[in-house]
């Protein structure tokens, strides 16, 4: 990418995420004046803006220049960009806030495209670990990597399905927002479990066969990052689903 590309993508990147971040809090303060409803949590804008702020460090600065010439770089920013960002992004409740925020009219509109054929696919536990999961080994386990790295186009658009799955999947394991296609703690442990041997394998497969173009010492060292920093990450969000289980499954006497 040349410097006259790469200032624009910075430009366009930075512009993106101050407005989404704008948005967000804007979304805040429309809620709050609502005397009906509880003032939105202060914890939930801390980890929307650090999510934001997590993925604009993958795509732009220090990192994302690094990523084009060192496959451990580029394995940080996955982690960034497909895992720690959507968690805090699903973490923040983003459609909750949005139904809080918006008219009844837009509000009713949101609520029925949530309830949509298509969202119920995307959202399903299985289409979600498939898209996430499986996008990864088509991209470490093909020419698609070498690909990303001579073409904008497809390094723009492996880097927009990393995110859309990674939150895809988060959101499709543990419940922040509401989800009108709801399935079993159990049936998502399950698929959560089976996805995270399909991430570890494919660390170790890294280590051992690196991709089209990786050195070695790169690409052990990317599969190592790969393996303890998404462990690290997909612990957050086991926690969270088992947490959320014991609660569902506990009397609420028990709080009481």
């Amino acid at each position: 990418m040349h410097s006259g590309m790469q200032g624009g993508w910075t430009f366009i990147v930075g512009i993106l995420s101050i407005g989404a971040i704008a948005v967000y809090f804007l979304a805040g303060f429309l809620s709050n004046r609502k005397s009906h409803l509880q003032q939105w949590p202060t914890y939930r804008y801390i980890l929307w803006a650090l999510g934001i702020i997590a993925a604009a460090s993958a795509l732009i600065g220090p990192i994302a220049q690094w990523a084009h010439t060192n496959f451990t770089a580029h394995m940080l920013g996955h982690l960034l960009l497909g895992m720690l960002s959507p968690l805090l992004l699903v973490l923040a409740a983003p459609m909750t806030l949005a139904l809080r925020a918006l008219p009844v009219r837009q509000a009713r509109f949101l609520a029925n495209l949530l309830k949509s054929s298509p969202v119920a696919f995307l959202s399903h536990p299985i289409t979600a670990t498939v898209l996430n999961i499986g996008g990864l080994w088509v991209l470490y386990t093909t020419d698609l990597y070498h690909m990303m790295h001579h073409s904008f186009f497809i390094h723009l658009l492996v880097h927009f399905h990393v995110f859309a799955a990674g939150f895809l999947f988060t959101a499709a394991m543990i419940y922040m927002d509401p989800i009108p296609h709801r399935y079993s703690y159990f049936y998502r442990s399950i698929v959560l479990m089976l996805a995270l041997g399909g991430h570890a394998i494919l660390s170790k497969f890294i280590y051992a066969n690196p991709p089209s173009g990786v050195p070695s010492n790169q690409a052990e060292a990317g599969g190592m990052l790969m393996y303890y920093g998404g462990d690290a990450i997909d612990l957050v969000i086991v926690f969270i689903l088992l947490l959320h289980w014991y609660r569902a499954s506990t009397p609420r006497r028990a709080f009481a």
